[in-house]
């Protein structure tokens, strides 16, 4: 699609969120001019992204598939070109592919409040330019899709074998049969590579700091399969979606409410999968609560099947230093390696990198309390999508989509030039994601503030969240201001970091 100068809209990334975007923007903003900014050469996100073996979804399909548009594959937990595979399939039915401009990086973004819109400056093939639009939603994930978190250790210059980040799988793989493969951490990513690799010839060792709560599931849904012969597709694809998002709920409300009875359950299934393998169960118990931390899930069991054929060891352990052939861990062990894998997680970034800001003031979202899980405080016209923690993404993903489209309808059709989230009481701040991994703890000083009240707190609940979005007033604790109205977002901040007003005013609320 060839670039505009100007735009009703523009989504920024072409992933889940990206393409959830712009069929609510077709349906529900009608007549809105839009476009998809996609710095990459094709869209897909991180399903396009990632390569590395195993690639899988690590929740199910039915509740990270769009709710618009069944999945229909046989798997519930899928293959990555699987998932790659429907979300083109989606964007190509919907038309929405053909609004998606690639190879755009936006660089940043600046709000203009006397031109009442954005501008927006682009790294393109053809050189640096600049577009304008009224309205912005930034769908570009939390991840940084440039660099891997990489933790130092010691003497990894001097190992002679492969060092590879799952980030940055070669894209002509990498022959690891007969090989032993070290894989560095226990998250959702090594979880999935060690079946993997062991399955393609390799013994793999997983080397892991602490370990992590683990739920076998079984890669297909025989409820959906039953549900398919009786229902049409649109209704069986709805009931399966429900359900399983309930389930998803509900298993996390037990875990945090009931910790004790949850990690027994939990331990037992694991208990039941070691059994014939030469693992203990202190590899698989962790130092923390149920969901303190990401559930991991294994389907089908293969990660302890491969323990159990003896094709996967499991150390706990630190990393003293790495020399030429092998690990050396912190209590005096040693692991024979011939490729690293740095399987240590991502690093956390908003917007894609892109600096942000308001009447040339730059805003950091770090000192921003967020509204309804997607705007920020002070920022006019724009939102940022940011999915569940403990759920499927895409869950949030579409409630923050339709709330953004009935905040952009409101706007145009009431008259007024702009609206933004604005403060008028001090609140006590909490993290917008409350999870201890690492990676979010890396980044807590970037990410947004919630408040403790409505409609400044996330609850992470799916079903809570579907009720007050239904209910929600997108004129609520919202400032707009009319054309030709002289009126600057930075008069009406509060510094969410530190919970002290600066300025604050009170809104008029059309």
């Amino acid at each position: 699609m060839p670039l505009q100068d100007h735009y009703d809209v523009l989504v920024v990334g072409a992933g889940l969120s990206g393409i959830d975007a712009g069929y609510r923007i077709q349906t529900m903003c009608p007549g809105a001019d839009y476009a998809i900014l996609e710095a990459r050469e094709s869209l897909g996100g991180t399903w396009d992204l990632f390569r590395y073996p195993g690639i899988r979804s690590d929740s199910d399909m039915f509740t990270l598939g769009f709710p618009f548009e069944p999945w229909t594959g046989e798997k519930s937990i899928a293959d990555g070109a699987d998932i790659l595979q429907y979300l083109k399939d989606t964007a190509a039915k919907y038309g929405i592919d053909e609004r998606i401009v690639y190879s755009t990086r936006v660089t940043s973004a600046d709000w203009s409040s006397s031109d009442a819109r954005w501008t927006l400056a682009l790294s393109t093939p053809e050189g640096d330019r600049t577009v304008t639009a009224d309205f912005v939603y930034l769908c570009s994930g939390y991840y940084d899709y440039e660099q891997g978190y990489q933790p130092d250790f010691p003497g990894i210059e001097d190992f002679d074998g492969d060092v590879i980040h799952p980030q940055f799988w070669p894209s002509d793989g990498v022959d690891v049969q007969g090989r032993k493969v070290t894989v560095i951490g226990s998250g959702a990513t090594a979880m999935t590579l060690v079946p993997a690799l062991a399955r393609q010839g390799a013994h793999v060792t997983m080397l892991q700091r602490s370990p992590t709560y683990v739920l076998t599931l079984p890669s297909r849904d025989v409820i959906a399969k039953a549900l398919r012969t009786v229902l049409p597709a649109k209704r069986a694809y709805a009931a399966v979606r429900l359900k399983n998002a309930a389930t998803a709920v509900g298993f996390y409300e037990f875990c945090r409410r009931a910790p004790g009875a949850a990690t027994k359950v939990l331990r037992s299934g694991v208990a039941r999968q070691l059994k014939g393998s030469n693992v203990d169960m202190q590899a698989f118990t962790p130092r923390y609560k149920p969901w303190d931390e990401r559930l991991c899930i294994v389907p089908d069991s293969d990660l302890f099947k491969a323990i159990r054929d003896h094709d996967v060891d499991v150390v706990t352990d630190t990393i003293d230093r790495v020399e030429e052939g092998a690990i050396h861990t912190g209590s005096g062990g040693s692991i024979p390696s011939d490729i690293i894998v740095t399987a240590t997680g991502l690093n956390v970034q908003l917007i894609g990198g892109a600096k942000l800001s308001v009447d040339g003031r730059d805003c950091d979202p770090g000192q921003r309390y967020i509204y309804q899980g997607l705007m920020l405080e002070g920022v006019p016209n724009a939102a940022v999508c940011i999915g569940y923690t403990n759920a499927s993404w895409t869950l949030r993903a579409d409630l923050s989509a339709k709330f953004f489209c009935r905040f952009v309808n409101h706007v145009r059709r009431s008259g007024h030039a702009y609206g933004y989230p604005t403060v008028t009481h001090e609140m006590p701040t909490s993290p917008a994601l409350d999870l201890a991994a690492g990676y979010i703890q890396r980044s807590l000083a970037s990410l947004p503030k919630q408040g403790d009240r409505k409609p400044w707190f996330l609850r992470q609940n799916y079903f809570s969240d579907r009720r007050d979005a239904r209910r929600a007033d997108v004129t609520d604790s919202m400032t707009f201001v009319r054309p030709g109205e002289q009126r600057s977002p930075n008069d009406d901040l509060h510094t969410a970091a530190v919970g002290v007003a600066v300025g604050a005013a009170e809104p008029s609320v059309a």
